[in-house]
């Protein structure tokens, strides 16, 4: 998933993001509501984590704009407002989860991968695809029984199909599921990530439709 991180503090911030990063998915971070606002209008995200606490404004007002003009991606509040009044401001103005700080890690990990579980129709994180038992909250991979080791950029990719099964993908969109704005992409990256996920669960588990994009395979 593409996700982007509204949080001004740096030390945080930059333990969100590698963790982020970590489990897989591309991170933009923006430590100012007016660069949030931006980052949005030029990319699509699968999910937002919001500050409510930023230099130039409250989350709260920035999450209640988003959702008056239609944008309903996925938002987590981070925040150190742990009264129950801010949570339920933060609830109603259509935030999916609220998180206080100071948080585990790993339990942001968890939320994240529950909302956007939710948000693709399927809550259940055991899928089976085939010969394939994708474990979406750890991360793993069984082929035939057998475990398959994915890298962080593979694991990526196969989520980004399996979160839209049927629908075809065109090789920019996946390009922005797997880097942030700050990466450089190499222009076979797709291809070569591609193949190997091929080789690891399948010649069948990714369909390629010529000049077009990729879709997940039938099981």
């Amino acid at each position: 998933m593409r996700l982007l991180l509204i949080e001004d503090d740096t030390v945080l911030g930059a333990a969100v993001r590698d963790q982020i990063a970590a489990d897989g998915h591309s991170v933009d971070w923006a430590n100012r509501l007016d660069a949030a606002m931006d980052a949005i209008h030029g990319a699509a995200f699968d999910l937002i984590l919001l500050d409510l606490m930023l230099p130039d404004g409250r989350g709260i007002g920035f999450l209640k704009t988003l959702r008056a003009r239609g944008d309903v991606t996925p938002v987590i509040i981070l925040t150190a407002l742990d009264q129950i009044s801010d949570r339920i401001e933060g609830l109603n103005a259509g935030a999916d989860d609220y998180l206080v700080k100071p948080f585990d890690l790993a339990e942001l990990s968890a939320r994240i991968g529950s909302v956007a579980r939710r948000y693709s129709g399927n809550p259940n994180p055991i899928i089976s695809h085939g010969a394939l038992d994708i474990d979406l909250a750890a991360h793993s991979v069984h082929r035939d029984g057998k475990q398959v080791a994915l890298t962080a950029r593979e694991w990526a990719l196969l989520e980004a199909f399996l979160a839209r099964p049927g629908q075809l993908l065109s090789k920019p969109q996946l390009e922005e599921k797997l880097y942030a704005f700050s990466s450089e992409v190499e222009s076979n990256t797709i291809e070569v990530h591609v193949s190997r996920l091929r080789k690891k669960l399948g010649a069948g588990v990714i369909e390629t439709e010529r000049g077009m994009g990729y879709r997940l395979g039938k099981p």
